[in-house]
């Protein structure tokens, strides 16, 4: 049984509130790290929405999620593998996209500017997330993570336990020449997801042998067939798979995951100078939508979500002048994830994502309803950020140097 404490910092709504403190005591000038410059943030939205028409001319923009990274040449990969399979009925399809989405998730943090992934079917080189998504997908379909054969479109809790950075290293094809950034530390999550799923049997293996995609059937009876809120689905996350983040904060016996101490939040319980940004855990939370939604679940409350604390997102604020550093000099220093300046800069990234929102769907002519901010994101915010990196400095890099185990950004 969670206690009030633990409970208030697993969610959305904990992750928003604290971050708009933060953004409070920015515009009271109280940040150690950052200034603020809400004055530019107008012109922000409108290049926002300028990419948002180049990317998606007719404002058709699908969820920032997972699925948007399996594509090689304009071409969507996952399809592909789909139509080669005949599937028993949408939910054995949907478990399948979970395991991938999660143990793809799960591999996404920052690869570093040295890593590139040459897929062996097309021949073409990718990096980044999206070389990250591509190699993940490779090894899924070449079955990996699969316990059966014959089954290759599968990842089997057993399997996923007995994952090692050598495995890792030889899917992703790291070498001297070609390193990852924290590739140990990946490989570690990997095995405890699978350790995690393996405990708990009446959440990921009532329909099939312990696998993440048992989290769908979880899901779909929790809906009971009525809409399942998005919140919902994070929360599911972050109470199943909660264990599986390393050496984090713990609160009254439960780690508390992407959450982090700042002395800006100011409470008087247990949760005092603690916020959460549970980034990839929202991140595989959108992730999570599409397989639920084809699976014959409907998603509910999108908006509920948050905005991602990483450094596309961040780098867009950062790079178009709405926060600036104190020190510019800090910009050429390695910072650890849990400094105040990188809390800092996170919790700044979810609120101003919520006020840039509505100028972009207002520069766009849509509602809310229309545009959710899963959209702002994909079309959106990511992207642009990534434009301005690319501006900025050569390849991209973000413009904070965030010292990195691979589980976070």
């Amino acid at each position: 049984m969670l206690t009030a404490a633990v409970d208030s910092l697993l969610s959305a709504k904990a992750v928003r509130e604290r971050a708009h403190e933060m953004l409070t005591a920015a515009e009271r000038g109280e940040l150690a790290n950052f200034t603020l410059d809400l004055k530019k943030l107008p012109a922000t939205a409108t290049f926002v929405a300028q990419v948002i028409r180049e990317n998606y001319p007719v404002l058709q923009v699908p969820l920032h999620a997972r699925w948007r990274h399996f594509r090689l040449g304009g071409i969507g990969l996952w399809p592909q593998i789909v139509a080669a399979r005949r599937w028993t009925d949408p939910a054995a399809q949907a478990r399948a996209a979970f395991d991938l989405a999660i143990v793809s998730v799960l591999l996404d943090a920052g690869a570093g500017p040295d890593w590139r992934y040459r897929d062996g079917v097309t021949g073409m080189q990718v990096s980044r997330s999206e070389g990250l998504a591509i190699a993940s997908l490779r090894m899924f379909e070449a079955g990996y993570f699969s316990a059966d054969p014959a089954d290759p479109l599968r990842a089997d809790a057993r399997e996923l336990a007995a994952f090692t950075a050598d495995d890792l290293a030889r899917g992703f094809q790291v070498s001297d020449h070609n390193p990852l950034t924290g590739l140990e530390g990946r490989a570690a999550l990997i095995a405890r997801l699978g350790k995690a799923v393996l405990g708990h049997p009446a959440v990921f293996a009532t329909q099939d042998d312990a696998r993440p995609g048992g989290l769908f059937d979880h899901l779909a009876s929790i809906a009971g067939g009525e809409p399942l809120p998005a919140p919902e689905i994070l929360r599911a996350v972050l109470l199943h798979m909660g264990p599986i983040w390393p050496g984090r904060i713990a609160l009254d016996g439960v780690s508390l995951g992407d959450t982090w101490r700042h002395s800006a939040i100011v409470r008087s319980d247990e949760t005092n100078g603690l916020i959460p940004f549970h980034k990839l855990s929202q991140w595989l939370t959108y992730s999570l939508i599409e397989p639920l939604q084809e699976g014959g679940v409907t998603v509910a409350d999108l908006d509920g979500l948050t905005g991602l604390a990483e450094y596309r997102n961040g780098g867009l604020f950062l790079d178009a002048g709405v926060i600036a550093l104190r020190d510019p000099a800090a910009a050429g220093q390695g910072h650890e994830v849990w400094s105040e300046l990188v809390v800092e800069w996170r919790a700044l990234t979810v609120a101003l994502l919520d006020r840039i929102a509505p100028l972009v769907r207002h520069e766009l002519q849509l509602d809310a309803a229309d545009f959710p901010l899963g959209a702002v994101l994909e079309g959106g915010t990511w992207a642009a950020g990534r434009r301005l990196a690319n501006q900025k400095r050569p390849g991209g890099s973000p413009p904070i140097h965030v010292i990195s185990d691979g589980t976070v950004f």
